[in-house]
Formats: C-alpha cells, structure tokens, sequence
C-alpha cells in the first residue's frame, strides 16, 4: 500500500474523488432535509411592528441628540 498521494495511481485518485462526492451529496442531503422539515412547511407570516409614542426619558443625565 503506497501512502503518499503524489505516487498513487490512476485508480487510487478515482477513489478518492469517487468517496469525496459521496460525502458531498450526503452532506448536502442530510442539509437539505434538515431545512424542509423545520417545522414551518412552506407558510410564511408577514409580520408588521408599528411605531408607538414617542418616549422621553426624565431621570437620565445624558444629552439628548436629535
């Protein structure tokens, strides 16, 4: 067995690249799956924040800047 991959032949490199793309779409898969079943499924809520009255503060020695 030859540990060095600057000698290793034509069929060791195919390995490699053959084990690597494996473990790339395994891991996109396993990624994917997480993100489609979160829970929410494919609703989405708009959500809308209003502006309340304005608020002043009477017991801070701070400057005010505007």
């Amino acid at each position: 067995m030859n540990h060095s991959i600057y000698s290793a032949d034509r069929m060791t490199h195919l390995k490699v690249v053959v084990v690597a793309l494996i473990a790339g779409i395994f891991v996109a898969g396993v990624g994917i799956s997480a993100r489609v079943n979160s829970g929410d499924g494919y609703t989405q809520a708009a959500r809308v924040i209003k502006a309340g009255a304005p608020v002043t503060t009477a017991t801070s020695n701070a400057s005010m800047v505007r």
